[in-house]
């Protein structure tokens, strides 16, 4: 696959109206213009009737600008910021069921302590862990606890 090495992962946060559709809207945006939003979330802001989105997609500055420009042209959406190269505190939280059994437990729940998860539930084959944390800190954990077998896993975006 051809990879452009302007390209780099920005991080946008948009404000918009709580509205039915507004979503779908900017989303459809991302896809008219073939780019892949890698991490998403949504959520209520400090303002009431105001959400805002903060998403992470790969492309040149110039891209991002137009998808600013573009995003901003949209109905219902009130403030667009590229935060990529910004200062910030970004954390992750992600919930894995990885297979634990009277062998492995011992060993999974050492792993548990030292990245400072939580073990939030517990069956005879399974253990379910929060982890909360930078990106690196939440993949190198999914890394090693694969070697136990992940059955599922949920992860939020940046």
């Amino acid at each position: 696959m051809y990879e452009n090495p302007t390209e780099q992962r920005h991080t946008m946060i948009a404000w918009m109206e709580d509205k039915p559709g507004v979503l779908n809207r900017v989303a459809g945006l991302f896809r008219r213009r073939n780019f892949n939003i890698e991490s998403l979330a949504v959520g209520h802001s400090e303002t009431p009737g105001i959400s805002r989105m903060t998403f992470v997609v790969r492309g040149t500055n110039r891209d991002m600008r137009q998808v600013q420009t573009q995003l901003f042209k949209l109905i219902n959406v009130t403030r667009i910021e590229d935060v990529t190269n910004k200062e910030a505190i970004t954390r992750e939280l992600a919930l894995i069921k990885v297979k634990a059994t009277s062998e492995t437990r011992a060993e999974v729940m050492q792993l548990v302590n030292i990245y400072r998860a939580q073990i939030v539930d517990v069956d005879m084959d399974s253990l379910i862990i929060q982890i909360i944390g930078k990106e690196s800190q939440v993949d190198s954990m999914i890394k090693l606890l694969s070697n136990f077998g992940i059955e599922e896993m949920v992860r939020t975006g940046r």
